[in-house]
């Protein structure tokens, strides 16, 4: 596995190195002993699977507050989706900065979110199904969210003829000034 790192200190870029014959390929997707190397969460509590069914499918931004934060493992297993993560860490030196990053099925990367970031996605394409490794149970009283067009964060998401959003995600504050 390559890992690449982003401008927010923490956040990685996955990417595998697939070994391919004949029969297709084979590639490791996580190594506990790769990850704690590198000082990276190797204990997962949860697995979640996201399927969206339409184009423009927008999920986000999310997290879980102290003590219940939370760190993701993000992959795409079918379609395509812009993954985005934001620095929502108080005393970061990339505080309200956000990344966004290609995940698809095809190019197999994931994306590793450290507690205390927002993360969100848009699917580019139906049947999109992003699979996440969560360290934390899901706790819904520690469950938070900042609105997806917050002017303070300014994500450029992917224009869409048609974004889909769930009443949840849209009655989101922006994040306080």
């Amino acid at each position: 596995m390559l890992f690449l790192p982003t401008e927010l200190p923490g956040v990685f870029v996955i990417e595998v190195e697939p070994k391919g014959d004949a029969r297709g390929l084979f590639a490791r997707t996580y190594c506990a002993e790769e990850f704690a190397s590198r000082g990276l969460c190797t204990a997962w509590a949860q697995c979640n699977v996201s399927f969206n069914a339409k184009a423009g499918t927008l999920r986000g931004m999310h997290w879980q507050a102290a003590p219940h934060e939370e760190v993701k493992l993000v992959r795409c297993t079918a379609g395509a989706a812009f993954d985005v993560v934001a620095d929502l860490r108080v005393g970061s030196p990339t505080f309200k900065k956000w990344i966004g990053v290609e995940l698809t099925a095809a190019n197999r990367r994931a994306v590793y979110v450290p507690a205390g970031c927002a993360h969100g996605f848009q699917t580019f394409v139906e049947g999109t199904e992003l699979f996440y490794q969560m360290s934390s149970v899901y706790v819904p009283e520690a469950a938070c969210g900042v609105r997806w067009d917050d002017p303070a964060l300014d994500i450029e998401w992917p224009a869409c003829a048609g974004r889909v959003i769930a009443p949840r995600d849209l009655a989101f504050p922006d994040w306080p000034t």
